[in-house]
């Protein structure tokens, strides 16, 4: 399954050579692209044309990239990947905090941006009542809370349970340690928890027979978090 043909792009960043690359290979792909290069005009544009995706680069002059990605989270769960500088991991992980899906970091090659962009788009179009989630072998039912690998029922844990669900729930994004801690844990643990994590991550790969060092299902986001990995369609 592609991503849609002509699936509107809104581009926000304040440097006209990104921009006109993005714009050229955008188009070249048959998307339809919107670009604009400050953040107050990025806000005001996301509510005019609704997007079917964002690419927001979060080092923008004026408003800031985050600024802009609070404000349009107030409203709209659009799908955003956010550009940023190289070795600003602690941008990152706040951006994913706050919402984003997926991140690219400049320089960045197009081929990258464009799996990410296509990823995003799927999962956006995936998002329905449907309660059983397929990736390949492997089955959830979410309203039997039932998980099947090769046809074999997987025995997990309640928390492995609810790691592995909103993991696949939202494959292809980047779950933070954070986030995973407050969705599985409540407010009664902290980022400096993530020891939990790594242990409850080895347990749900032993029983989904998978190799960490080459991961089918569950990759890790070395410092960031986790993401569920989409299989090919």
């Amino acid at each position: 399954m592609n991503a849609p043909l002509g699936a509107r792009i809104l581009v926000i960043d304040d440097e006209p050579q990104i921009r006109k690359l993005l714009k050229v290979t955008l188009q070249a792909h048959q998307y339809e692209l919107h670009e604009c290069g400050d953040g107050e005009e990025g806000v005001i544009q996301s509510s005019v044309i609704h997007p079917d995706l964002i690419i927001l680069d979060l080092g923008l002059p004026g408003m800031s990239g985050m600024e802009v990605l609070r404000r349009i989270r107030e409203w709209s769960q659009v799908p955003i990947i956010v550009l940023t500088a190289k070795d600003q991991e602690a941008d990152k992980i706040a951006a994913l905090d706050e919402g984003a899906d997926d991140y690219v970091t400049k320089p960045f090659g197009m081929g990258e941006l464009l799996a990410r962009l296509r990823v995003a788009l799927r999962h956006v179009a995936k998002t329905t009542d449907e309660p059983i989630l397929r990736f390949g072998s492997l089955t959830m039912d979410l309203a039997q809370r039932q998980v099947e690998l090769d046809g074999a029922v997987v025995k997990l844990t309640p928390t492995e349970y609810e790691m592995l669900k909103i993991l696949a729930s939202n494959a292809g994004k980047i779950i933070t340690q954070r986030q995973l801690l407050q969705q599985v844990w409540g407010g009664q643990h902290h980022e400096s928890d993530s020891h939990y994590l790594r242990i409850y991550i080895s347990h749900l790969r032993k029983k989904l027979n998978e190799d960490p060092a080459r991961p089918k299902y569950i990759q890790t986001e070395p410092g960031i978090g986790y993401r569920f990995l989409p299989l090919s369609e």
